[in-house]
């Protein structure tokens, strides 16, 4: 019997722990890296080196897959469609993707769809954004309606010489704007789900993501607290979503939490952040399922194992010595699980992630802490 070939774009540490998963479901998993020293190249046997903007090598990988799937969004769609064009299974596809491309097309078709949002327009001046603060207040949002990630390309703006200035810079650097309504939110959370190509779709528990200086420090699953209406509108929310887009594989909705219910932030149409916590956490993980999704196989189930699990992420600090962490995180707490992704440590970089699974939420939120603090070098 052949086991399936699927490729996944981009070498990162999504593409790192999606091999893992690849591994007990004995299927072949190929990586198109940029280096050598990317995350997932340093541990998958089948690495293709080449630029994912670059159609011949996507062409020279892609030859060699069943299925081709994505760590990131960046593959230009233009790209994603000829190899569409040519036979190749693109998973999700390049009419789906662009929606996690482009903020502006994204806000367009969540609209017309009626899902929840922040109210938002289209700005290409100044005076667009102080008509449309007018009627919602300051501060606005402006948002980059490409390659913004982890709080980057995102400026809260108070006041209309602010906006001025922020979109003169823009426009000299050729970057479009959407500006949103500051939502005064109770908390961020996460609504992760999956559908595969015949339209089975699977939601996990809705996750509470603790943000500092846009970027998710903490998940806590499922979110504490949570009123049930908000939680199931999130869940549904996102399985609306993933139907209308036709999205195949994971699907992270990134929501806020208000007293009237739930709005949509960003999406992310791939394995994220926001569901690390499955690898442990749930009986099928996000990456399994990804897999799962894209060759078109029964998803798995994507409830809990424990009454809580709390992942924590391991931000780079001035100590290159994450490995001298770890006798005395696993000494302290044999339960923990570090995960680490092979990367150079830098300030604020996101170099790995530990999971805690237990049935008080406050013991295992304080472990997962503590862990991550040590490995990360803030306390000894």
């Amino acid at each position: 019997m052949k086991y399936p070939v699927v490729g996944m774009v981009g070498g990162g540490q999504l593409a790192r722990m999606t091999h893992q998963a690849s591994i007990g479901l004995g299927i072949t998993f190929r990586v198109l890296a940029q280096t050598p020293d990317d995350s997932a190249a340093q541990v998958a046997r089948h690495v293709h080196l080449g630029d994912h903007r670059d159609l011949d090598a996507l062409r020279a990988f892609a030859a060699e897959c069943d299925v081709v799937t994505f760590d990131h969004e960046h593959v230009p769609a233009a790209h994603l469609r000829a190899l569409r064009a040519e036979g190749v299974v693109v998973r999700p596809g390049p009419d789906a993707l662009v929606h996690a491309q482009d903020k502006g097309l994204m806000r367009e078709r969540l609209t017309r769809a009626g899902v929840p949002c922040p109210r938002w327009r289209h700005v290409a001046t100044a005076g667009d954004v102080a008509a449309f603060a007018e009627e919602v207040g300051w501060p606005v949002v402006l948002k980059a309606r490409r390659g913004g990630y982890d709080g980057k390309g995102v400026w809260v703006v108070p006041s209309s010489e602010e906006a001025r200035r922020l979109v003169e810079e823009a426009t000299a650097r050729k970057i479009r704007l959407i500006a949103e309504e500051k939502v005064e939110f109770t908390r961020e959370l996460a609504a992760l789900v999956a559908r595969s190509p015949h339209g089975q779709g699977v939601a996990y528990p809705v996750v509470e993501t603790v943000q500092v200086d846009g970027v998710c420090r903490e998940v806590i699953a499922p979110a504490p607290g949570l009123d049930p209406e908000h939680a199931a509108a999130a869940q549904q929310a996102a399985l609306k979503i993933a139907g209308e887009l036709d999205v195949t594989g994971v699907l992270a909705v990134e929501l806020f939490d208000t007293p009237a219910g739930v709005l949509v932030n960003e999406l992310a149409m791939r394995p994220h952040n926001s569901g690390h916590w499955t690898i442990e956490g749930a009986r099928t993980s996000q990456f399994e399922q990804h897999l799962r999704a894209v060759l078109d196989l029964p998803l798995g189930d994507p409830s809990l194992t424990a009454p809580y699990v709390v992942m924590a992420n391991v931000l780079g600090l001035d100590e290159p010595d994450i490995y001298g962490g770890y006798e005395h995180c696993m000494a302290r707490d044999p339960g923990l699980k570090i995960h680490m992704y092979g990367k150079e440590v830098r300030p604020g970089r996101k170099i790995g992630h530990v999971t805690v699974l237990g049935d008080d939420l406050e013991d295992v939120r304080e472990r997962a802490r503590h862990a991550a603090a040590y490995l990360r070098g803030e306390i000894t």
